[in-house]
């Protein structure tokens, strides 16, 4: 068996690329899969088994491109074709393998695919059935990856957290992906809240804003405050709108408990109610003050009761003795 029976190797992308040759009758090729298809910049390998009359032997074998010229087929060595150099692998022998394994593949060669990546529904709202289709030339299992991490579903119900950049990849070739195609969630204001500004202790006259925020796409545009009285079955007044709410002096016709409604062009949510009211005395400063003050009455106040005692006691002793002195010098007798 010489070289002229081998096979011939051609490639227009989307035929198949192999055709079998035999120069006399005896000489078979048999391939295991005939129409290859291989993901591009990947290594691909034809598996082929040969049969000869058994009086002959195989001293060469040889792989050949084969190029269609003026309805003629023209055949040149992979050995002496530079695009070739280094990037085919001969597996076979001499025996019934010709077996070849090709690396690199590119456009000019097999059935060659790429990848396209989409999402359907293009216009995604939170609760949509989304699929996930990755397009491609050949019937290869392929998997997903949003931002890099592995998807494990190509079809779910969407939620906010599922947007982001997805790209598909044929299973095994996991490092050649496609173009990521970008997708955005809609849905209404989610995890509305109130943010008070500043700290410490909220006194009559206080400045302050209540700032309200969400997550929703697209962001929230509209803002809506109401104000419950301090007791709960108070009716909702509306107080304000905008995403900032402020106080140039709190009062005490202020305290309530406050909501924000947040909006934007698929719906609508609150928040929880924020208490907002004057902080009451420190009773526990009050307690502190009010027994030190105690201990101490309860020490200088007998010092206190003795003093005026004696105070008492000398100031209605002095007037006796001033009396018996007047007394003695008015009758005093004369000489």
């Amino acid at each position: 068996m010489t070289a002229d029976s081998c096979n011939d190797l051609f490639g227009e992308e989307g035929h198949s690329m192999t055709q079998l040759h035999a120069v006399a009758t005896g000489h078979n090729i048999t391939f295991e899969s005939p129409d290859l298809c291989a993901l591009r910049g990947s290594s691909v390998q034809f598996r082929c088994l040969y049969s000869y009359p058994e009086q002959e032997s195989v001293k060469e074998t040889a792989w050949f491109k084969g190029e269609l010229i003026n309805d003629i087929w023209k055949r040149t060595r992979l050995s002496e074709l530079p695009s070739f150099q280094d990037r085919f692998e001969y597996r076979g022998d001499l025996q019934h393998n010709c077996s070849l394994v090709l690396h690199s593949i590119h456009s000019v060669y097999l059935i060659v695919t790429g990848l396209n990546a989409s999402v359907h529904p293009k216009r995604v709202r939170a609760g949509d059935h989304v699929t996930l289709e990755c397009k491609t030339k050949c019937q290869l299992p392929v998997v997903w990856f949003k931002d890099g991490q592995t998807v494990t579903k190509s079809t779910f119900q969407a939620q906010a957290e599922d947007a982001g950049k997805y790209s598909c990849a044929i299973e095994g070739h996991e490092s050649v992906q496609s173009d990521p195609v970008v997708m955005n969630v809609w849905y209404s204001p989610l995890n509305v809240s109130v943010e008070q500004s500043g700290s410490g202790l909220l006194s009559a006259g206080s400045s302050l804003n209540l700032t309200c925020d969400s997550a929703a796409n697209p962001a929230a545009d509209n803002y809506t405050w109401y104000r419950r009285s301090a007791s709960d079955s108070g009716p909702l007044i509306q107080v304000g709108s905008g995403q900032v709410l402020s106080f140039s002096s709190f009062s005490a016709s202020d305290t309530g408990s406050y909501i924000c409604r947040a909006r934007n062009s698929l719906g609508e949510n609150v928040s929880s109610g924020v208490q907002m009211k004057l902080e009451e005395a420190n009773y526990n400063l009050f307690i502190v003050l009010g027994l030190g003050l105690t201990v101490i009455i309860l020490f200088f106040l007998p010092l206190i009761i003795i003093w005026a005692w004696r105070r008492r006691q000398c100031n209605s002793a002095a007037p006796e003795e001033n009396h018996s002195h007047d007394y003695e010098n008015f009758f005093y007798p004369k000489h």
